[in-house]
């Protein structure tokens, strides 16, 4: 399957390592803020909600987070990023975020989102939206 992040890799050597629990109790994580973005992406199209608040940044995280379970994403574009690399302690990333409704595949819609993220020890964490249109 390929990765619903559309990075044009497999599921299995792209998010599925950051999202799944590897052999020894832990996943791996995202080395990029950009990487962090995909696999939040990845998440939303799977209805893995446990993840999306794992890689919440504490000062901002929800204590809940309930999907909609009507919303399908099915197409990330990644627009721009500023900073976020593997020696970075910030990002930015800049995206649009393409969604159907599972009721009637017809409805479409998307938004464009400017996102900050911040690295936590060797973690990238989902700060918040700085920008939403």
């Amino acid at each position: 399957m390929r990765c619903p992040c559309h990075s044009g890799e497999l599921f299995e050597s792209c998010c599925a390592k950051y999202l799944t629990v590897t052999v020894g109790g832990q996943p791996g994580y995202p080395p990029t803020a950009e990487a962090l973005m995909r696999s939040r992406f990845s998440a939303f199209a799977l209805n893995d909600a446990d993840y999306l608040l794992r890689t919440w940044h504490s000062d901002e995280r929800p204590e809940s987070l309930e999907l909609d379970p009507d919303q399908q994403w099915y197409l990330l574009e990644i627009l721009g990023t500023q900073r976020g690399g593997p020696f970075d302690s910030d990002g930015v990333v800049t995206f649009r975020a393409h969604y159907r409704s599972a009721a009637n595949r017809k409805l479409r819609d998307s938004f464009t989102e400017t996102s900050s993220f911040a690295k936590v020890g060797k973690q990238w964490l989902y700060v918040k939206a700085l920008d939403l249109q």
